[in-house]
């Protein structure tokens, strides 16, 4: 069963497309839509309590969001009230059967589409004010082939200028680690980890970050690491594969007089 919220107030609405889209897939049984401006914006304050009231009528046995920034706001809030435990960032599905066995087809087709009343779900925790599409001449950082990452290390927000001079001579993208974000040095969506992107780019230079296990999860898998850190004992050289122990302000702005 997929369950829809919608934003009626919206021009551009795309839950009837995005309806029609999961009535063909395999598996979903039920689509469950509710209309309604309190929506507007899919706030997780507005949504937990519509959940949890559908939540009370049909006894899901599970309820699955995407690992996004809004799921797991959304998903927390929704366990405590059900007095439950979320489980995060699955990485695998594994099962305790001692043999292997087919899995039953599944065949897509039409699939029925129920209005659920919305509510007055309206709170004054949290207002949706507006959205805009940001743009940039910069690969996206989960294909970019070359990823630039800054951590804590760097001190503030404008030193990562000299990130995105090094970065547009490689014609690559700019990450950051999660203590950066969370020191308010870039925006959440540049963030690096378990918790943010997953890179695996043919080069990552790691700038100032120590290599907390997290960081590490996100970017463990590219193709040839650097790092840069004026601690020797930093976790981040145990998976480089080149490590240069020294101060990044004067390591990077030489590397850009050079390239």
């Amino acid at each position: 069963m997929v369950f829809l919220p919608t934003q009626v107030s919206t021009e551009s609405c795309w839950a009837p497309q995005v309806a029609e889209q999961l009535s063909k897939a395999s598996g979903v049984a039920k689509i469950l839509v509710a209309d309604s401006e309190a929506f507007l914006g899919f706030t997780p304050e507005s949504l937990t309590p519509l959940v949890l009231a559908t939540q009370n009528q049909l006894n899901f046995t599970h309820i699955l969001a995407g690992a996004t920034a809004f799921g797991k706001s959304l998903l927390p809030r929704i366990a405590a009230k059900l007095d439950v435990s979320p489980s995060k960032d699955p990485v695998k599905v594994v099962t305790i059967r001692g043999t292997s066995f087919e899995a039953d087809p599944l065949e897509g087709g039409s699939v029925q589409t129920e209005a659920i009343p919305a509510g007055d779900y309206k709170t004054d925790l949290s207002q949706w004010l507006s959205q805009e599409l940001s743009k940039s001449d910069r690969p996206e950082l989960a294909g970019a082939k070359v990823v630039i990452s800054g951590g804590r290390g760097l001190k503030s927000g404008d030193n990562f200028k000299m990130l995105y001079e090094l970065a547009d001579k490689f014609n690559g993208a700019v990450g950051a680690s999660r203590a950066a974000v969370d020191a308010g040095f870039v925006p959440n969506e540049l963030q690096v980890g378990q918790t943010g992107k997953i890179v695996a780019p043919e080069l990552y230079i790691a700038v100032g970050i120590s290599g907390a296990i997290q960081h590490l999860a996100g970017m463990k898998d590219s193709k040839t690491i650097v790092a840069i850190n004026k601690d020797p004992e930093a976790p981040i050289f145990q998976v480089a594969d080149y490590g240069l122990v020294a101060d990044l302000f004067k390591v990077v702005p030489e590397l850009n007089k050079k390239l």
